[in-house]
């Protein structure tokens, strides 16, 4: 008999980063003395699959937006641009010319690729999935949903518009992708409205804390960098996987607040999981920097929350 296997270890830092935790941090070391109240709940919803996926019309539901030239920088690198917000949701063709951006939201901007939409959005492995006959079709439309920091306005405005949406497209099952922390808790809020209304779903996310303090039917967790949850760039293999797992959950979750873990790992080195909104990385006049930046944005989406309330 050969010796046995060593027994590894992962580092203490491997671990899904704590957002709820990481983001309060932040704030607090801004110079915000209210932190945030992240919803919660006790019970969860849940509906069964009333058929088989291969008789199904499926629906992607994202927190992005469709790329706009005149709201400034979007693409690959851009700073954080409250301009490009949206807070109303919408549907587009999926059959249609598509450019979803992630710029408007507060993504991991320093280890989150924002060059393949794929990583954020799973539209082109929602039609392999049809041709492979996995799901009947895909929805005519795809949905967006806004980031809304009130959960009031997300169940009481925003969920019912999607709902909406997805009956009048006859929709039998969503799936919801979130990008930033407060996208995981709107996107998680809607999820279980959905499955109240009778519309199963699946959460494709990356902010564990978030989703499953919320409370969703079922969760596809991937430990991946903020506004990357569907995909590792350029690799589609990773897309085809993740789309996957999420029909697989859609299907066999026995009960409510299931997760699946993916089996991908963004990088040998768990050391990008130190980067997002970590206050202990910077400096004291960087700290000064982005405290006046979040004020701008903050004013910013106010003004352009109140137009789109008075529109």
């Amino acid at each position: 008999m050969g010796k046995p296997s060593e027994i590894t270890f992962a580092v203490e830092l491997d671990q899904p980063v704590r957002y709820i935790e990481r983001t309060r941090n932040y704030y607090l070391g801004l110079g915000y003395d209210t932190p945030y109240i992240w919803a919660h709940y006790v019970e969860t919803p849940f509906t069964p699959l009333s058929k088989p996926l291969k008789r199904s019309v499926v629906a992607l539901i994202t927190t992005a937006v469709p790329y706009d030239a005149g709201k400034g920088p979007q693409g690959t690198g851009a700073p954080y641009n409250s301009t490009a917000k949206f807070y109303q949701p919408y549907c587009y063709s999926v059959d249609g010319d598509i450019d979803l951006r992630i710029a408007h939201v507060g993504i991991d901007r320093r280890n989150a690729n924002m060059e393949d939409s794929a990583c954020w959005f799973p539209l082109a492995a929602g039609k392999n999935a049809v041709i492979e006959g996995r799901i009947q079709a895909l929805s005519p439309h795809f949905y967006g949903l806004p980031t809304n920091r009130s959960q009031r306005h997300t169940l009481e405005i925003d969920a019912p518009m999607i709902l909406e949406m997805l009956r009048a497209d006859k929709v039998d099952v969503a799936v919801l992708i979130p990008n930033c922390p407060i996208c995981h808790q709107s996107q998680s809020l809607l999820a279980r409205y959905l499955e109240e209304a009778g519309i199963p779903t699946v959460v494709m996310g990356a902010a564990k804390d978030i989703v499953e303090y919320c409370g969703v039917p079922r969760f596809l967790f991937s430990d991946f960098p903020l506004g990357n949850a569907a995909a590792k760039p350029n690799d589609p293999d990773s897309q085809t996987l993740h789309f996957e797992l999420a029909l697989r959950l859609l299907e066999g979750a026995p009960a409510p607040r299931t997760t699946v873990q993916s089996p991908l790992t963004w990088s040998t080195d768990p050391a990008w999981k130190l980067d997002y909104s970590n206050l202990e990385k910077l400096s004291a006049d960087e700290i000064a920097r982005l405290r006046a930046e979040a004020e701008k944005a903050r004013i910013t989406a106010r003004e352009l929350r109140m137009k789109s309330v008075g529109a």
